[in-house]
């Protein structure tokens, strides 16, 4: 078949289950409004500037809504990857088991951006 050149083929993507194994550490945070108020959980590379813009009404539109903004709880995970399944993870929590955690390692549910950066 003279002069037919073969199809030309996509670069192959990576498989997802590879995805975020070279990317910094991340943090998985919980906010609320208030003690026993309404939660949020997300997850970032870079929690103050995230902290920012949720006050900011840059972050979510769940926040901005709920005025979710008091940082109770993050944890730190060096592989991002780790820290998405973490959040995930919560986000399938009982409400319970959420309050729970947020009270035994913030028992006051101080903000957290007030002691300074993590």
């Amino acid at each position: 078949m003279g002069g037919l050149e073969p199809p030309t083929q996509r670069p192959r993507v990576r498989a997802a289950n590879n995805f975020g194994t070279n990317m910094p550490g991340g943090y998985v945070y919980i906010l609320a409004s208030k003690r026993n108020g309404t939660l949020y959980i997300g997850i970032t590379c870079n929690l103050v500037a995230r902290v920012i813009a949720h006050r900011e009404g840059r972050g979510s539109s769940f926040v901005k809504k709920y005025d979710v903004t008091r940082l109770v709880l993050y944890e730190y995970y060096p592989l991002y990857m780790d820290a998405m399944r973490r959040e995930t993870s919560l986000k399938r929590w009982k409400r319970k088991w959420k309050l729970e955690l947020i009270e035994k390692h913030n028992p006051h549910w101080e903000d957290l951006t007030e002691k300074g950066p993590p």
